[in-house]
This record gives structure tokens, C-alpha cells and sequence, in this order.
């Protein structure tokens, strides 16, 4: 099902995944990389790699488990995504939506 199993940068990505594996939902992590950025030149200077992509449903999961003040950069990011690829659906999981997630399948998030 997954096309890559780690390493994984924090260990809540690898709890999520293992969550996508047990309903059977198949994913891959970190499978592209975008541009959100260019200089002068029109050469990309600035990248984002959303942490999964789930293909049955096109979508794009970007994990944060960071305090929600510490999150700007990455929400600066995934504007710029948003902006210069319209038609890349993409998905913030937050601190919350990670508890919420794993405490239904009785783990805790760390970190």
C-alpha cells in the first residue's frame, strides 16, 4: 500500500501512516515536490513537499503537531502552493486534527 516507509520526521507521520494502513488507505509519503517561489530569472527558488499524498482521493496532507503560533511559515507555505497550483488539493493537519485522529486509535501525540 505505501510506497515508502519512512524515515519519517516525526513520529506523529509515522502513527498516521500506520492509522492509513490499517483502514487500508493507500498513501505515499513526500512522493513531489512543488516550486512556490521564483527569482528574476523565472527559476524556482523556494520548494514545499507536502508529507502524503492519498490517491484514491488526490489529496495532499501536510502534518504539523507544532503549537499553532509556530505554525505561520508553514501556513505561508501552503498559500503559495495553494496560489501557483490551483489544482493541487491539499490538506493541513493541525496539532488538533492529529489528537483527534490518533486519540481514536488510543495513541497519544508527542511534541
Amino acid at each position: 500500500m505505501a510506497t515508502s516507509r519512512g524515515p519519517f520526521a516525526h513520529a506523529s507521520e509515522a502513527e498516521l501512516a500506520r492509522i492509513f494502513d490499517f483502514y487500508r488507505v493507500p498513501w505515499q509519503y513526500e512522493p513531489r515536490t512543488f516550486p512556490i517561489c521564483w527569482n528574476e530569472q523565472g527559476q524556482p527558488i523556494e520548494f514545499f513537499t507536502p508529507d502524503f499524498y492519498l490517491p484514491e482521493y488526490d489529496l495532499y496532507i501536510e502534518v504539523t503537531v507544532a503549537k499553532p503560533i509556530r505554525n505561520s511559515r508553514k501556513n505561508r507555505k501552503l498559500r503559495l502552493l495553494r496560489s501557483n497550483h490551483p489544482h493541487v488539493n491539499v490538506k493541513l493537519f493541525t496539532r488538533r486534527d492529529v489528537e483527534r485522529v490518533l486519540a481514536r486509535s488510543g495513541k497519544a501525540v508527542s511534541g
